[in-house]
């Protein structure tokens, strides 16, 4: 597997898509490179998670260890007195999706890239740059992938961590 942008090369090693894609996130993140009013607006961003979500241990709640499956109930979001799923608007709930997906990459570093990926630290940071220039108005990034991404034992959460990073931004 390879990333390439606009004729940039640079190896990933297979089955690390999705640490290499949470890395970007967090570097978009942390660097401002988000359309802010796509992502209040577009996407669950300010919905608010149940109180009994949580994340330990590389596991989410609601985890049966005997059968090896979850009860995903606590991913459900906090609904109000009509039923609807609570908002923060401002984005500063701590249980809003958010500040979760914050959290949840915030343990993926450019070094850890490096070590699980083998993408050298430099030409990681050269791919989040690229990614990064794509803030302004003018200009999109797009992911192509093929059947490696999406066949593979995690497909579906390779796909979705690129649709993140296009969600946040704002394309």
């Amino acid at each position: 597997l390879s990333a390439s942008v606009t004729g940039f090369y640079t190896p990933i090693r297979s089955g690390t898509v999705i640490t290499f894609l949470s890395v970007v996130l967090l570097w978009l993140i942390q660097n401002d490179k988000i359309k802010h009013e796509y992502v209040q607006a577009y996407t669950n961003a300010s919905l608010i998670v149940r109180e009994d979500y949580h994340f330990e241990d590389g596991l989410f709640s609601g985890y049966d260890e005997e059968n090896r499956k979850y009860d995903k109930t606590s991913w459900n979001y906090e609904l109000d007195a009509d039923g609807f799923a609570k908002r923060d608007t401002t984005l500063t709930h701590p249980r809003c999706v958010w500040n979760l997906l914050k959290q949840h990459v915030s343990r993926y570093t450019p070094e850890i890239v490096e070590r699980i990926c083998g993408t050298p630290k430099a030409d990681f940071l050269h791919v989040c740059e690229l990614i990064g220039e794509t803030s302004a108005r003018t200009r999109t990034a797009s992911f192509l992938y093929a059947l490696g991404c999406t066949q593979h034992s995690f497909g579906a959460q390779n796909i979705r961590s690129m649709a993140m990073i296009q969600l946040l931004r704002g394309n």
